[in-house]
């Protein structure tokens, strides 16, 4: 009731007159232990919101610390996700057949965890110290539960997460005023909550399921970050970097010329292994070579993220490529030499008037989802087609989109094996087409570099599917739609106070991901 009104208006109340029901849905209500208890991590159960820079304070010198960022206990946030699950979990049991009171122990639970820096998040006008004007968000989404009977190989699962990409399943964890590029309070915000995680990795969590002890424990995988997280987390360099890709070894020369033949070699360990090579330089090489040596990884992996393929930014990344295709080929680039600005910047205006004109595409400043998936379709080409003078060009064009759009629902799609398994086996061929396409037609652009979507989208795919079986159920998108949420209850369902404002977020969110209040 505190976030959506029965009347439909939004009415807000503060924290303090949450009815009963609402303190059960939020962490910190019910009672569990951890066997064994986990490594420095208070044993109280009965942990609300608590300040981010917990035990930091006195590191962080800008912004006065108790007003940055506001968390929940990560193992408490868990508990509570899945005390809100409990009717589905027993539904699941009693589905499959299974007597709920023999099924005790042996359950998993996959998580999927997600992080993503939000840009302008204007100031409100409170009274109160300076924030920085920008956010990141940490969250998790329950993705499934299974359970492993008694002598018994694989296990069942008894509760599967419909909408891995909604924002209603994305429970939110951490909220802080950080840029993502300050590494040092990004990497102090979230060190407890990677400090937790591991604990939990290693311990078995015993909470009540339908009036029974039950043990649980968990998987992490942290695929919900886009390029630039992941780079970050990882201690790998920018994604400017000649080291192009964040799952194989691949330089953006080697890219451009193998475009399909890559396998993910890239991983936690092997980063942290490479981190102190780079660190120690044993074997006294110049810089140089030391560099050659860990394939770019510079800095200390700070956590560790699944090496996977963002689909959401993938799709923004390759139209965004397209884009730039076009105006080339309106251009005619394939016979100058180097165009001047003044022309470049005539291709793109006549390329938005035609989008504009035929598909009602308003030009945008930054690609975004919804343009990406707009402009990645046939009619788009056809529009441009109709400025490209020649007509084996425009067929390349035509082909190359088709390709494309073959691949997409690929990595798009929740489970690939079930809704495009033509796709799904064509795609290596289709990939390889499209590599000679681009290297053949588009040489002009491909000659020793290729973009980091472009070169995960060619190469990496068809691994990750087999490995994970499916991308896009893994994508960031869930919490990306968060953010929305994060801005809206900022305005309108949150105190005006620093010190209050990021606790009332985060109950609000929380509260809305419950799927007992859905």
């Amino acid at each position: 009731r505190t976030v959506k009104a029965t009347s439909g208006r939004q009415i807000f109340q503060p924290l303090h007159t949450l009815r009963n029901a609402e303190k059960e849905l939020l962490p910190g209500f019910h009672q569990f232990e951890w066997q064994p208890a986990l490594k420095n991590v208070s044993t109280t159960w009965d942990v609300g919101i608590i300040d981010g820079l917990s035990g930091w304070t006195a590191s962080v010198d800008d912004v006065p610390a108790d007003t940055i960022s506001r968390r929940f206990r990560y193992d408490v946030a868990l508990v509570s996700a899945l005390k809100d699950l409990e009717e589905d979990i027993m539904d699941g049991l009693r589905e499959r057949g299974l007597d709920d009171s023999m099924c005790t122990s042996g359950f998993t639970v996959v998580v999927k965890e997600s992080c993503d820096g939000m840009g302008d998040v204007s100031e409100k006008h409170g009274s109160g110290p300076a924030v920085p004007e920008k956010a990141v968000r940490f969250s998790f989404t329950v993705m499934s539960i299974s359970i492993r009977l008694e002598g018994e190989d694989d296990g069942i699962t008894i509760f599967q997460e419909q909408k891995p990409n909604s924002e209603l399943s994305c429970r939110p964890l951490c909220l802080m005023f950080v840029d993502e590029s300050d590494h040092e309070t990004l990497t102090a915000i979230l060190g407890p909550v990677v400090a937790e995680r591991k604990a939990m990795m290693e311990s078995r969590l015993i909470i009540s399921v339908g009036g029974l002890l039950r043990s649980f424990r968990f998987f992490f995988r942290g695929t919900g970050y886009d390029e630039k997280m992941v780079r970050e987390m990882e201690g790998l360099e920018a994604s400017g970097s000649t080291y192009i890709c964040t799952l194989c070894d691949s330089t953006r020369a080697e890219a451009s010329h193998n475009m399909v033949l890559h396998s993910i070699t890239r991983s936690h360990e092997e980063n942290l292994e490479r981190y102190e090579i780079w660190r120690t330089n044993p074997y006294s090489e110049s810089a140089e070579e030391l560099r050659d040596r860990v394939k770019g990884v510079s800095a200390k992996p700070f956590m560790e993220t699944q090496p996977t393929l963002d689909a959401l930014h993938c799709d923004i990344g390759n139209a965004t490529e397209f884009y730039k295709i076009f105006q080339d080929e309106i251009g005619e680039v394939y016979l100058k030499t180097n165009p001047s600005r003044e022309e470049r910047r005539r291709w793109r205006s006549t390329l938005d008037k035609q989008l504009r004109k035929k598909m009602k595409l308003k030009p945008v400043m930054r690609m975004n989802g919804n343009y990406a998936r707009r402009l990645m379709t046939r009619e788009a080409v056809d529009a441009v087609c109709e400025l490209v003078p020649s007509e084996e060009r425009r067929e390349a064009l035509q082909k190359l989109m088709d390709l494309y759009l073959q691949m997409k629902p690929v990595w798009r799609s929740t489970c690939p094996a079930r809704d495009c398994p033509d796709q799904l086996c064509q795609y290596s061929y289709n990939s390889q087409q499209f590599a000679d396409l681009l290297s053949t037609m588009l040489k002009y652009r491909y000659d020793g570099k290729i973009t980091n979507y472009l070169h995960k989208t060619l190469a990496h795919v068809p691994e990750i599917v087999e490995r994970d079986g499916s991308i896009g159920a893994w994508a960031s998108e869930g919490n990306e739609s968060g953010n929305k949420l994060f801005s809206r209850f900022r305005k309108m369902n949150a105190r005006q106070s620093k010190t209050f404002e990021l606790e009332d977020v985060l109950k609000h969110h929380w509260l809305y991901t419950s799927k007992y209040l859905q």
